[in-house]
Parts: C-alpha cells; sequence; structure tokens
C-alpha cells in the first residue's frame, strides 16, 4: 500500500465540486476521530459527487484521522473503482451506502457510526426513547432496520431501503447509528445529535430512576418542530456550525485538505 504522505494531491485531476466533496468528506472523517466517534477502521461515510451516480468513500486501512481529500475512494453505484487508487474499500461500507446513493436522490452525503451508546440503544427494544430535546429531532424523521449480519448480501439492500423510505436518522439494531442529510455539514450536525440523544439515555437509565417521558401532545409536534427548524436555518442548521468545526480543525487536525 502506498504511504498516504506520498499521494499526489488530486485537485487538478477532478472537478472544483468533486472537490469540494472531497475536502468536506475528509474534514467529517477527521471530525468523527477527534469526537471519538470511529471504531477503528471500520465504520464509513460517503458523500455523492454532484450530477453524477458515483459517490466517495474511505479507503479501507487508514484510521479516520489519517483521511486527506485526495486518499478518498471514487466508486459507481456497482462498486467499481473509477479512479486509480492504491486503496480498497470496505465491502460492507459499499453495501449500506450505495443502498442509500440508489435510490435517495435529495441525498448527498450518509454517514454510519458503531459508538458505544449508538449500539446499545439500538439493542433496546424500545429503541431510542423521547426523553430528550435531541430525542426529539431524531424521532420526528426516525427508522429502524433490523440486523442481518455483517452487510456483505447485496439482497439485503432492497429490505434497507424499503425501512430507511425518506428518514434522515435510521437506528440499525444490533449495530448502529446511520444518519443521511442533503449535504456533508447537515449529516454530521444529525449524527451529533443523534449520538448525544444516545448517550443521553443511556446515561439516564444507567441512573436507575424512573424516566420522565416527554408528552405525547409535543410528541406529535415533533415533525413540525423539526421543519420550523428546517426553515429558519439552511438545512438541518449545519452550515452554521460547520465553518466553526472546520477552524477547529485547523487547528486540531490540519492537512485533510490536501
Amino acid at each position: 500500500m502506498t504511504a498516504l504522505h506520498t499521494l499526489p494531491s488530486l485537485q487538478p485531476q477532478v472537478s472544483p465540486a468533486e472537490w469540494q466533496a472531497r475536502v468536506g468528506l475528509a474534514a467529517c472523517y477527521r471530525l468523527v476521530a477527534l469526537h471519538g466517534w470511529d471504531d477503528l477502521i471500520f465504520t464509513h461515510i460517503s458523500a455523492k459527487i454532484p450530477d453524477t451516480e458515483q459517490f466517495l468513500i474511505n479507503p479501507y486501512g487508514l484510521m479516520f484521522h489519517e483521511i486527506t481529500a485526495s486518499s478518498l475512494v471514487k466508486v459507481d453505484l456497482a462498486g467499481n473503482k473509477v479512479m486509480d487508487t492504491p486503496y480498497e474499500i470496505n465491502p460492507a461500507g459499499y453495501t449500506i451506502h450505495s443502498a442509500v446513493h440508489e435510490v435517495r436522490h435529495d441525498v448527498a452525503c450518509v454517514m454510519h457510526t458503531h459508538t458505544a451508546a449508538g449500539v446499545a440503544v439500538s439493542a433496546q427494544r424500545q429503541g431510542l426513547l423521547p426523553i430528550s430535546q435531541q430525542s426529539l429531532f431524531v424521532l420526528a424523521s426516525l427508522s429502524t432496520h433490523g440486523y442481518e449480519g455483517v452487510a456483505l448480501n447485496h439482497e439485503e439492500k432492497a429490505r434497507l431501503q424499503a425501512d430507511l423510505g425518506e428518514t434522515g436518522f435510521m437506528l440499525l439494531h444490533n449495530h448502529g447509528l446511520m444518519t443521511c442529510g442533503g449535504s456533508i455539514a447537515d449529516t454530521f450536525l444529525m449524527m451529533f445529535i443523534f449520538q448525544r440523544a444516545c448517550e443521553i439515555q443511556v446515561m439516564a437509565q444507567a441512573g436507575g430512576s424512573e424516566l420522565i417521558a416527554i408528552p405525547e401532545q409535543i410528541l406529535a409536534g415533533a415533525k413540525a418542530m423539526a421543519a420550523g427548524v428546517t426553515r429558519t436555518r439552511s438545512g438541518m442548521g449545519g452550515a452554521l456550525a460547520w465553518p466553526a468545526l472546520l477552524r477547529k480543525l485547523d487547528v486540531q487536525s490540519p492537512g485533510y485538505d490536501a
């Protein structure tokens, strides 16, 4: 495998739109590492290349803090690499991400994690509980998908697509969390909220006291509330937080845009 630092920049070889997607996705990987949501090399985030049926995904074998814009692998919906690269991709990652990109043309980014809190909640029969403000945003657009083993069976794709529907958040039972949004920034912010809701739930349950559920009438209005937030800010609000997150990266994990 070619050493990461010897890879030449792909910026001259790709369109400005693709390069922007590459830089944004590499930043997203670095942010996942910075927040401690990575699982060695075993989870994945993808970003669609605008106006194509191709997407970018992580080079299998690199830690998330190592990923750069030029090291990301470009594949088509069939999983074929469409640019020369010394790297392979995670087959399970291809299955999950291609399933979403095939049918959700409104989705620019798909993010999947295996965090301890996320997997813990995904293993609970009741799933995410309405016990925090964070949970309301998730419950307004949440789907679930039953565990079918490591995602190597392409026949699972149709079932995942049907379960996902038009939602933005998915709880993958016994497996973890997934978000999909109209931008990389929104998708990251959605995962931040989802992850935080799961952490709060696990911590609240550990306390052993009776939990206070959010009233049904508030739950019923959660979808309208989330839509109202979306209308008042661009997308899910990711565009507002994203520049600050990139400033943090520039200090703590520079080089993602190489």
